[in-house]
């Protein structure tokens, strides 16, 4: 299995970062190219959400292994101001950037598992799974 890697997302080259080595991790994981694209459009939305809200944070990608299944576990976190609302955050159409609005919610349909935690003035933290089915 690999090991987990921990990238601070700071600027824009740190999310392009993060998204190459998260596509190379899934292929060394054996994933479809298919399922490869989605897992970089994963961390890419999760990389520029702290990049536009906190400002500085991590993408931590590992491999995980539960019931002979093998998969990639992504994990956002920053210290930024955290999300008011985060049943709102998750409705699609919902921006407070001017964005499109897909982020969050789209994040949740392209992987098998999503987490939120967040707290106002503390930070928030994203955790997904994506299995390789």
């Amino acid at each position: 299995m690999a090991v987990a890697n921990r990238i601070v997302i700071e600027n824009e080259q740190d999310i392009v970062f993060a998204r190459q080595t998260g596509r190379n991790m899934s292929k060394q994981l054996g994933f479809g190219n298919i399922v490869q694209s989605r897992i970089a459009t994963a961390i890419s939305e999760l990389a520029r959400n702290i990049f536009l809200y906190a400002g500085k944070g991590t993408i931590t990608l590992e491999a995980v292994e539960d019931e002979g299944k093998s998969g990639i576990r992504i994990t956002a976190e920053d210290q930024g101001c955290g999300i008011t609302d985060i049943r709102k955050a998750m409705e699609d159409g919902y921006s407070t950037s001017g964005g499109l609005g897909a982020g969050l919610p789209g994040v949740k349909r392209m992987v098998d598992h999503f987490t939120i935690e967040s707290a106002v003035g503390m930070g928030t933290k994203v955790t997904v799974v994506k299995w390789n089915n």
